[in-house]
C-alpha cells in the first residue's frame, strides 16, 4: 500500500538532488506495447510462472484490446477499468516480494506473480492506459506523502490539460477523484515516459542532461523491452 520510512528518505535525498532540475529526458524508453504481445510472451509468461499466470496476462491483454477497439469509450471508461484491474492485485512489499527494498515490477512480473505494491499497480495503470491510447502527457506516476500514513506512497495522475486539476488513480482509495478531493495526498514529484516533474515547480519543465535520474525507471525500461520482444 505504501513505502517505508527508509523510502521517504531516499525520496528527499533525491528531491534535493534535483533541487535546479524539473525535467529529466527519458529517450531511452521503450514504445513497446504490451497490447500487440503475441503467443511467445504469453508462453514465456507460463514457462516461467504457470499457466494461471498466462491466464492473468491474457486477460489483462483481452481487457485492453476490448478496450481499445470500442471508439465510445471515453479516458474516464479507460481509467476505471485500469485502476479497478489492478487494484485487484494482492498487495505485497517488494522486499517480501522480490528480496530487495526497491524494486519497480514490469505489469507483466506484477500479474505472472499477482503481487505487487504501489509503485507497480501505477507502473500497470499507466501502461494500460497507455497502450489504448491514451497520451502520455495526460499521465503521471506520481511520488506523493500519504498523510494519514506519514509513509511514502505512489499513484497515477491523470491531467485532461496540462494546466487542468489531476485525477488521482490510487489503490488505498480506490475511487478517483481529482487531486483537491485528496488532501491526505502531498505530491512530491512525478513522471511519465518523456519527463519528469518536480511538484515545486507548478509543472514547469527546465532542460536537464542524461536520463539517469531515476534508475529504477530505466531498469524497468530494459525489461519491459525483454518481455516484448
Amino acid at each position: 500500500m505504501v513505502f517505508g520510512v527508509g523510502e521517504i528518505v531516499r525520496i528527499e535525498r533525491f528531491v534535493i538532488g534535483l533541487g535546479l532540475v524539473a525535467m529529466c529526458s527519458f529517450s531511452t524508453f521503450s514504445s513497446a506495447q504490451y497490447i500487440g504481445m503475441g503467443e511467445k510472451t504469453l508462453n514465456k509468461v507460463e514457462r516461467n510462472f504457470g499457466e494461471s499466470a498466462r491466464e492473468r496476462v491474457a486477460q489483462w491483454q483481452r481487457l485492453m484490446l476490448d478496450n481499445s477497439a470500442n471508439q465510445d469509450f471515453t479516458d474516464a471508461r479507460h481509467m476505471r477499468a485500469a485502476n479497478d484491474f489492478f487494484n485487484l492485485v494482492e498487495w505485497v512489499t517488494d522486499l517480501e516480494h522480490w528480496g530487495t527494498e526497491d524494486y519497480w515490477a514490469t505489469p507483466i512480473e506484477t500479474l505472472a506473480t499477482d503481487g505487487g505494491d504501489c509503485e507497480d499497480f501505477s507502473i500497470g495503470k499507466y501502461f494500460s492506459l497507455k497502450d489504448v491510447g491514451v497520451h502520455t502527457d495526460n499521465l503521471r506516476i506520481t511520488y506523493v506523502k500519504s498523510l494519514e500514513y506519514n509513509q511514502a506512497h505512489m499513484v497515477l495522475a491523470y491531467y485532461s490539460s496540462p494546466d487542468a486539476e489531476p485525477l488521482i488513480l490510487d489503490n488505498i482509495n480506490k475511487t478517483i477523484l481529482p487531486a483537491s478531493q485528496r488532501p491526505d495526498l502531498m505530491p512530491i514529484y512525478s513522471f511519465n515516459g518523456d519527463s519528469l516533474w518536480l511538484a515545486k515547480s507548478r509543472g514547469k519543465k527546465l532542460s536537464a542532461k542524461g536520463s539517469g535520474a531515476l534508475p529504477q525507471w530505466q531498469s524497468l525500461s530494459r525489461r519491459i523491452q525483454q518481455e516484448t520482444e
